[in-house]
């Protein structure tokens, strides 16, 4: 089969799919006697990804695999098209998020003795219910405390192949400057508090989806596979 008749099929399935497909699964859409080999297979990719380069969908891998979605640079355009109100999120949510990206296994004490603060409850269900984090096994101390990871899940909405892509801690500026950028200041709060009892207070007020104190976009999720990674 020649590469423009592959790369054909890669796109229209990519498309069908609504999900991130993996080399193996994209093989298995090919008959007996056309199945191309998985360089041919690669190949076909990247001629699409060099195709959409400048264009306003892109082709990107992500730890389930290749999907086909709107470049991030067109997002304040094509959320025009909703009337639906992005998700918001708190900053002790995005920050209980973090440590469990780089801490993990971690578990709920421990979260609490890094942030200086109580995690509250219903932060641990969101991200649960986001499928983001899962419990990956329990701590042998006693009372068998739950050890959290993150999921495949997570990898895919942030874009991400792998735990490895994220970036390192010495990447990281200080998270006051880019809760600045991002607007995350409480209201009546400035960007640089970053004190126990306001932290205290964000998890207070409560960490759901629909918390109107912190304004977030983040991407549309795609993918249903939840295996945690370490």
């Amino acid at each position: 089969m020649e590469q423009p008749q592959i790369k054909s099929i890669v796109e229209s399935v990519l498309l069908a799919s609504g999900r991130p497909l993996n080399l193996e699964q994209l093989l298995a859409v090919f008959g007996e006697g056309e199945m191309p080999s998985p360089d041919d297979l690669r190949t076909a990719i990247a001629a699409l990804q060099e195709d959409y380069a400048g264009r306003g969908i892109e082709l990107v891998e992500v730890a389930s695999g290749y999907r086909i979605q709107v470049s991030q640079a067109m997002e304040p355009w094509v959320s025009r098209l909703t009337e639906e109100k992005p998700a918001r999120y708190s900053r002790a949510l995005l920050e209980t998020l973090a440590l469990v990206a780089y801490r993990q296994p971690i578990t709920r004490g421990e979260i609490e003795d890094i942030r200086g603060v109580s995690v509250s409850s219903s932060i641990m269900k969101t991200l649960q219910e986001r499928e983001w984090v899962r419990v990956v096994g329990h701590r042998d101390v006693p009372g068998r405390p739950a050890m959290y990871g993150t999921t495949r899940q997570f990898l895919d909405y942030f874009n991400l192949k792998g735990l490895d892509d994220l970036p390192t801690l010495m990447e990281l500026r200080d998270i006051d400057t880019i809760n600045a950028e991002l607007e995350l200041a409480w209201p009546g709060e400035t960007p640089a508090a970053d004190d126990a009892g306001g932290a205290q207070a964000a998890d207070e007020a409560g960490e759901d989806a629909g918390n109107t104190a912190v304004g977030v976009q983040l991407p549309v999720d795609i993918g249903d596979n939840n295996e945690t990674l370490h």
